[in-house]
């Protein structure tokens, strides 16, 4: 892609990120998704006045007519289009986890997903094309929506057993991140019943709290707090609260792979079967963890829209991918953070403590690493070790991964940085670590007789 990364334009404030960019974006989202009215929504970075005005600009000079949400979280933009027929598509102005000097511009379909790939193309297309506006009486209008965040955890609370929830009186610490769930988070905590700690629920955009991506070591408050609270659990959203990760009663952070097998698992169960879907990057511990209650998995290549996609195509239940970002097909097909802690609390009061259902996983040892190579390398490296290992469980879904009786490998080449990302997994760390260190120094061989 040209302009669209993973997810979304992203770069940083008044040097990439221009408000000249985000205007002809702006104007290329509207000849492209258009016509019809298009929603906007913001998270709390200090550029995202800037850079909404911007693209509403953009918007309206191509008479599209603009619902302005404010500030509320992307997985609420994308319900708010996905009920509204007269609302065509969406635009996110964030840039998720990314530091306080970037913002993005995401896009939105009429269903509520993601953008696909086509629909960004066609868009940098038009945004390198000769865009014409109507005349001055074709322009739109603004519409300004206050409760889009209320119709959207109102929406999730329909979605788990709230009054079980509420009779459970559970007791929650939730790391808002200074994002866009500061209001909305609190207000599914109050919904639910639930006794909240609430840390970083102030909105800003410098995110002094820690920085916006919810990694264990930007966690310690939370750990802690949990613990010393004797609280049940702890949750805490990134910056535009797509996604969500878990802390356990006792201060354990919990990774995405795990409370994606846990919430995939509950899901299964409570529906007595059915299918998961994940990426081709996710643990095993998933897998292992659907089956044993009698459900399947399926694998896609990494990213949210590729797995929402793949959920509609096989009536799928659930799926996420390991960072956190998990879809629950009977809400939408989106990443949702706030559905995420719902779904939690609710398997947390029917099925038993986090911690204990932490414990109940398969264990897996899964190294992660990197090899630095050019771009214009990556496809004749894959291709290349590709062949050094014919005759050998190859899947070319998402790079290049190799199964094995004993656990699996992944070379998958980064989209933002010259280089390769080098999945091992195994139940055996041994074997996790010296099948991490031989593709590393195969690919490195490899990129090497390239150049």
């Amino acid at each position: 892609m040209k302009m669209f990364g993973t997810n979304g334009i992203r770069g940083v404030v008044n040097g990439y990120m221009s408000s000249e960019l985000a205007l002809k974006v702006g104007k290329s989202i509207a000849k492209v998704l258009g016509p019809g009215s298009i929603a906007i929504a913001k998270d709390t970075r200090t550029s995202a006045d800037m850079i909404t005005c911007a693209v509403e600009s953009g918007l309206l000079a191509m008479g599209v007519d603009v619902v302005d949400l404010g500030m509320v979280p992307t997985p609420a933009l994308q319900y708010y289009v996905k009920t509204h027929d007269d609302v065509v598509a969406g635009v996110m102005i964030t840039a998720s986890h990314n530091p306080p000097e970037f913002n993005g511009i995401k896009c939105v379909s009429a269903d509520g997903t993601e953008c696909s790939h086509e629909e960004e193309t066609a868009i940098e297309d038009a945004y390198e094309s000769e865009i014409v506006c109507p005349g001055w009486d074709g322009v739109g209008s603004v519409r300004r929506v206050s409760d889009a965040g209320e119709a959207y955890i109102d929406a999730v609370v329909r979605n788990v057993d709230a009054d079980a929830i509420r009779k459970a009186g559970i007791k929650a610490v939730l790391d808002c991140s200074n994002g866009a769930a500061s209001n909305t988070t609190p207000l599914l905590m109050k919904k639910l019943g639930v006794k909240v700690v609430t840390l970083n629920a102030s909105p800003d955009g410098r995110f002094p709290g820690h920085y916006s991506e919810p990694t264990e070591d930007n966690l310690g408050d939370l750990k802690r707090m949990t613990a010393e609270t004797g609280s049940d659990l702890g949750f805490a959203h990134d910056g535009d609260a797509d996604r969500c990760v878990f802390v356990t009663g006792s201060g354990r952070y919990v990774p995405g792979d795990q409370s994606l097998a846990i919430l995939g698992r509950s899901a299964v169960q409570k529906n007595g079967g059915g299918i998961v879907v994940t990426t081709v990057a996710t643990s095993c511990v998933v897998e292992e963890a659907v089956k044993s209650v009698g459900g399947t998995v399926e694998y896609t290549a990494v990213g949210s829209p590729v797995v929402a996609r793949r959920m509609i195509s096989n009536g799928a239940l659930f799926g996420g991918e390991e960072n956190g970002g998990l879809i629950f097909a009977d809400h939408q097909y989106c990443r949702d953070g706030a559905m995420s802690i719902a779904k939690m609390i609710e398997a947390v009061v029917l099925r038993g403590s986090l911690d204990e259902q932490v414990d109940s996983l398969p264990k897996f040892v899964t190294i992660k690493a990197a090899v630095g190579c050019p771009d214009n390398l990556k496809g004749a490296t894959i291709k290349e070790i590709a062949h050094r290992h014919e005759g050998e469980r190859i899947n070319l879904t998402d790079g290049l991964r190799i199964d094995y009786d004993d656990g699996w490998v992944l070379m998958r080449p980064s989209g933002t940085e010259p280089k390769f990302r080098v999945y091992s997994e195994s139940k055996d760390k041994a074997v996790a670590e010296g099948r991490s260190k031989r593709f590393l120094e195969e690919a490195g061989a490899v990129i090497s007789s390239l150049q």
